[in-house]
């Protein structure tokens, strides 16, 4: 990206976060959904991709089923970013109403046991509203890691809109963030984490929906190292304003084998957690990128042959 391009993203993000949130909703609404279908029928490369994702979720699917599942994957996404450039701006009860998770009290029980929680998401729906929701709801700070962005203009608005949300944000480069991490989950706090998609190109191999790909450790290491519940959460969008989601079961360290074996097991644990939730609401599984080894390295693809699609 050149620096003309990138001025002109930090501006377009900034135009969203003080202008979006003045709207009213149902505007805004329809604000997103229009963009989403504009954006859905130029079929640029974050739509193809997209569909090619959800053609590993959906190997079944016609074409047609495929477009329709874009489709609706575009306009959950642009629901996604409508929803975040309002949050600041929405009131607390409407932050505490606008979630329902199941299955939360696997978090408030590992809360009360102050051992530390760790939630480990992945880009489903709006877990920026997730997070308000449990600053808010559950009155409970909380710990977060952020991709290094740029411009680094870009970066600060996000860390920004983070933090007015409740959150400690971390940035994910320079080393330190794992060991905070740790540190606030020996002191009985909560941490946040996405984690369907490996961003080191060091994570730990997994199978998901029958083809392999990397899934960062940091999640079953941090659980490891400080004996914190592990916690996968998936998310989801109906036709109401009301986000729903689910609080999965917590991951077990294994009681034999080495680190690395114990971290390779809880992380295809947590793969299959994220896998019943993504296979449940493919539309707002919100993975414009390329994901699998196949794609990623033509020689992992399977006869040889890799997806035209890239980025």
């Amino acid at each position: 990206m050149s620096k003309a391009q990138e001025r002109l993203t930090d501006a377009l993000y900034g135009l969203g976060w003080s202008a979006v949130k003045k709207l009213p909703e149902p505007v805004a609404v329809r604000l997103g959904r229009s963009i989403a279908d504009r954006v859905w029928k130029r079929r640029g490369k974050g739509v193809q991709r997209l569909e090619a994702n959800y053609a590993r979720v959906v190997p079944d699917a016609s074409q047609e089923r495929l477009a329709a599942l874009s489709k609706a994957g575009m306009r959950s996404y642009m629901r996604y970013w409508m929803e975040s450039f309002r949050l600041p701006a929405w009131s607390k009860d409407r932050i505490r109403n606008g979630f329902v998770p199941m299955d939360v009290h696997y978090l408030t029980d590992g809360l009360a046991s102050d051992k530390g929680v760790i939630l480990a998401l992945p880009h489903l729906a709006n877990w920026d509203l997730a997070g308000a929701w449990v600053t808010t709801k559950l009155e409970t700070p909380f710990t977060t890691v952020q991709e290094r962005l740029k411009p680094e203009t870009l970066y600060d608005r996000f860390v920004a809109y983070r933090r007015s949300l409740g959150m400690e944000v971390l940035p994910h480069t320079g080393g330190s963030a794992f060991g905070t991490l740790a540190r606030r989950l020996r002191a009985g706090g909560l941490v946040c984490l996405v984690a369907d998609r490996d961003l080191s190109a060091s994570g730990v191999e997994v199978k998901f929906f029958g083809e392999t790909t990397r899934m960062p450790a940091g999640p079953a290491m941090l659980a490891q190292q400080t004996g914190a519940l592990l916690l996968p959460v998936t998310l989801w969008y109906d036709e109401s304003t009301v986000m729903q989601g689910r609080v999965h079961p917590p991951i077990d360290v294994p009681e034999t084998g080495t680190r690395d074996e114990k971290t390779s097991v809880m992380t295809q644990a947590l793969a299959d957690a994220f896998a019943t939730g993504i296979a449940e609401h493919p539309e707002d599984w919100h993975m414009l990128q390329r994901l699998w080894l196949a794609d990623l390295d033509p020689a992992k693809a399977p006869n040889g042959s890799a997806s035209e699609v890239t980025e």
